[in-house]
């Protein structure tokens, strides 16, 4: 992909900062004003790798698509600086149309989409009539990249929430960015088709080099799909890592509970299972074993079917946990259970 300028055409007094990742964010904020002022990202620090897939994950209303935006240059930080590749990136105070000339932005509701026209029209119309050949033979080979060269003359506003979410994104690389921003991408892709998109955008980046950033309220999307986490809550970011790390080694109990539905403990909930600690632990509920006992401590209070497993809720009276059956055991609501803990996770 071609270098874009930097952000001196459009911030003459900015020197460029060496050593610091693709994107980089430090002590940013942005404040909404309204009647009462909304802190929407509060202070965060961040750096993005390049050629990689980073998911800012979290709550709705914990600034995710606020910091997207903030990364894009559509808001200006109320505090704190932006940069890429070093530099700052230009806001809507610094340039006419706003947003990085190396970033592309697809937002959730296909707002750039032309609906009644052709699929093959919305994307090649991003580029120039310089050269028609070229034009063609771009076009064809964005949408057989993104798989959709069959729906070439069909109208946008025919698609499926899915084949759009394709459009949109094959408009979007049709003149190759360096970084592409997603926000909720799957958010309108049917769960059975959501697999074969990811994989899509995993093939692109790693054919590429694109980096990509993209925001999900169901971390469960994104697990198999980033390099990266951003973990959200309250406009902060709470921890940056890998998925298996955050996965297996939260320093939050928010990010247990977001990543794996983690049963969170205090210390006498622990020490009432033996696990004898001086601060919260997380429990993941593939961490707990249980046998029936007809004499067992805990009874199954509750059974919940998700497919390939079932969710049981087990209490003693004083705690409830949830735990993950599988393979299928002939438990019933009632059943008394002996559990033990293989694992456990101790915050500081």
């Amino acid at each position: 992909m071609a270098k874009q300028t930097s952000s001196c055409q459009y911030l003459p007094t900015d020197q460029q900062k060496l050593g610091i990742p693709l994107i980089y964010g430090e002590n940013v904020s942005h404040v909404f004003e309204a009647k009462e002022q909304v802190t929407a990202v509060d202070h965060v620090a961040f750096g993005i790798a390049e050629r990689n897939i980073t998911a800012i994950i979290g709550e709705s209303g914990s600034g995710k698509s606020t910091l997207l935006k903030l990364i894009y240059g559509l808001l200006e930080p109320s505090s704190g600086e932006i940069r890429y590749r070093g530099w700052l990136v230009p806001t809507r105070k610094d340039k006419l149309i706003p947003g990085h000339d190396a970033m592309k932005l697809v937002s959730q509701g296909f707002d750039d989409l032309n609906l009644y026209a052709k699929v093959w029209d919305n994307i090649a119309s991003q580029l120039p009539n310089t050269n028609l050949e070229r034009k063609a033979s771009r076009t064809q080979e964005t949408l057989q990249k993104l798989k959709i060269d069959h729906l070439a003359q069909q109208r946008v506003a025919d698609l499926s929430g899915g084949e759009k979410q394709r459009v949109a994104i094959a408009r979007a690389l049709i003149n190759e960015p360096e970084v592409l921003l997603m926000d909720e991408p799957f958010n309108q892709v049917d769960a059975a088709f959501r697999d074969a998109l990811q994989q899509d955008i995993r093939h692109i980046v790693d054919e590429t080099g694109l980096t990509i950033l993209l925001v999900s309220h169901d971390p469960t999307e994104v697990l198999a799909l980033a390099d990266e986490l951003i973990v959200m809550k309250g406009a902060k970011i709470i921890e940056q890592g890998p998925p298996q790390q955050l996965y297996y080694e939260p320093a939050h109990s928010y990010t247990a509970q977001l990543l794996a539905k983690s049963n969170i403990l205090s210390v006498d909930q622990a020490s009432s299972l033996g696990i004898n600690v001086s601060s919260p632990i997380a429990i993941h509920q593939e961490d707990i074993a249980f046998e029936e006992h007809p004499q067992g401590t805990f009874s199954v209070t509750d059974i919940r079917f998700r497919g390939f497993y079932k969710e049981l809720v087990l209490a003693d009276g004083q705690l409830s946990l949830h735990a993950i059956q599988h393979p299928s055991k002939n438990l019933r609501i009632g059943d008394k259970v002996n559990i033990s803990i293989r694992r456990h996770i101790v915050f500081d």
